[in-house]
């Protein structure tokens, strides 16, 4: 999808969306070394102050992970793959404060579905998958509803996702 007023091209959702499962296994292993560092610090002990402890250094991490490639090149090892990049239109880097209310504003991929299953004891695999499952399909909906084509957290951080051109190979003499 692309803004009739600007040349800059969106990415499709398809692209989006299979970028979020490779970037889903990149984030996996830095958060297993944060949680590792973490379980030995403590000993592996399990208190309730030690178990939010543990949650805080998972969402932490992650917020370090993205808000430091989104203001410094604007995309992660995924997002550069795929040939995204997050920009704010006049900078030409995205500002730390504007990278945290993205990062805040991204949690509504999850976090519905984590309240749901909070508040109806949902513990199965199958329940909890299929809660993630239709609260990524209703933040996906969002780039359908949006006239640029982009999220509701890219909406309101006032970021955009971008289509990088592909690289220009280069022939040898």
């Amino acid at each position: 999808m692309q803004n009739s007023k600007s040349p800059i091209a969106t990415p499709t959702l398809k692209r989006r969306l299979i970028c979020m499962v490779y970037e889903a296994f990149l984030l996996t292993a830095v958060e297993a070394l944060a949680i590792f560092v973490y379980l030995f610090a403590t000993q592996n002990q399990h208190t309730a102050s030690i178990d939010h402890g543990r949650n805080a250094v998972f969402f932490l991490t992650a917020a370090a992970y993205f808000i430091h490639a989104w203001t410094g090149s604007g995309h992660t090892l995924a997002m550069k793959t795929w040939r995204i990049k997050v920009v704010k239109l006049g900078y030409a880097r995205v500002p730390l404060r504007t990278a945290a209310i993205r990062y805040l504003m991204a949690w509504g991929w999850f976090l519905p579905a984590i309240v749901v299953c909070y508040a109806f004891g949902l513990t199965s695999y199958g329940q909890v998958g299929a809660a993630l499952a239709v609260g990524i399909f209703a933040w996906a909906t969002t780039a359908l509803l949006d006239k640029d084509g982009q999220f509701l957290h890219d909406r309101v951080a006032g970021t955009r996702m971008i289509l990088l051109p592909k690289p220009v190979k280069q022939t040898k003499k």
